[in-house]
C-alpha cells in the first residue's frame, strides 16, 4: 500500500508524549512532514524527543515550543509549519489534560486551567488551521482530540466532561461551517488509553477498565491508526463525526 500522507504537512499539538507522539510517528511513517508543537520537548515516558525519533526513523519532523493556552503560540506553530513545509494539510489538536474532582471542590483556577488547555487550545487551533487551509487550493483536514467524556458523564469529571463536550460540538459546527471550503473536521473520542499521563490515576483506570467489554486499555498506536484514517483520503466523505475508540465502554 502506498504511503497515505505523502506530500502532506501535519501539525500535532501535544505531540511530544502519549497519543500525540504516536500520531506524529504514524503520520511521518505514512509520508507526512510533521511539526511537533508542545510545551515540552522531551516525552513524559522518557526516550528521544519525538521529532528526533522520527528523523532517526527516516521521516521529516521539527519541534516548535507551543503553549496552546497562548493564541499567538498556536498561530506561530502554524506559521512554522508552512514556512518549513509549504502548507498545512492536517491539523491535530491533541494537547489536553485531566483533573478529577467533585464539582463542589472545583475552584475557578481549576476550571480556567482545564478550559484553557482542553477547549480554548482546540478552538484557536481550529481557527489558525482554518485561516491557513482556506488560503490553500485544496483545503485540509482537522482532527480534534475529544473523549468519551465528551459524549457521556464520568464520575468526578465535571471539568473534563465540560471541556470535551465543547470539543465534540465544536467539531460538528466547524464541519458544517467549512465543508464548502474543502475542510473536513472530525474528532476522536478515546476511552481509557494507556499513556504516562493516564496511568498516574490508577483508581480511575481500574474503574473504566472494569466496565470495558474488551477488558483492556487502548494503546496510543491504536489511537494513531484512527487518526490516520481521519487524516487520509480513506475518510474523504466523513466530516462532523466523532469517532469512538473505547473498547466498547459506551456500547
Amino acid at each position: 500500500m502506498p504511503a497515505r500522507l505523502t506530500g502532506h504537512a501535519a501539525l500535532v499539538t501535544g505531540g511530544s508524549s502519549g497519543n500525540g507522539r504516536a500520531i506524529a510517528r504514524k503520520f511521518a511513517a505514512e509520508g507526512a512532514s510533521v511539526t511537533i508543537a508542545d510545551v515540552r520537548e522531551n516525552p513524559r515516558m522518557g526516550g528521544d524527543p519525538t521529532h528526533e525519533l522520527i528523523t532517526e526513523e527516516g521521516g521529516d519532523a521539527q519541534f516548535v515550543e507551543c503553549d496552546v493556552t497562548s493564541i499567538s503560540d498556536i498561530h506561530d506553530a502554524v506559521s512554522a509549519t508552512v514556512d518549513a513545509y509549504g502548507s498545512l494539510d492536517v491539523m491535530v489538536n491533541n494537547a489536553g489534560i485531566d483533573r478529577q474532582m467533585p464539582i463542589e471542590e472545583a475552584s475557578e483556577q481549576d476550571y480556567t486551567l482545564l478550559m484553557d488547555i482542553n477547549l480554548k487550545g482546540v478552538y484557536f487551533g481550529c481557527q489558525a488551521a482554518v485561516q491557513q487551509m482556506r488560503a490553500q487550493d485544496d483545503g485540509g483536514v482537522i482532527v480534534n482530540m475529544s473523549s468519551i467524556a465528551g459524549i457521556r458523564g464520568l464520575d468526578n469529571s465535571s471539568l473534563y466532561c465540560t471541556s470535551k463536550g465543547g470539543v465534540t460540538n465544536l467539531t460538528r459546527e466547524l464541519a458544517v461551517e467549512h465543508g464548502g471550503n474543502g475542510i473536513r473536521v472530525n474528532a476522536l473520542d478515546p476511552g481509557f488509553i494507556e499513556t504516562a499521563m493516564t496511568m498516574e490515576d490508577g483508581e480511575t483506570a481500574g474503574d473504566i477498565l472494569d466496565q470495558t467489554p474488551l477488558g483492556r486499555a487502548g494503546q496510543p498506536e491504536e489511537v494513531a491508526d484512527a487518526a490516520l484514517f481521519l487524516a487520509s483520503e480513506e475518510s474523504s466523505f466523513m466530516t462532523g463525526h466523532n469517532l469512538v475508540l473505547d473498547g466498547g465502554f459506551t456500547a
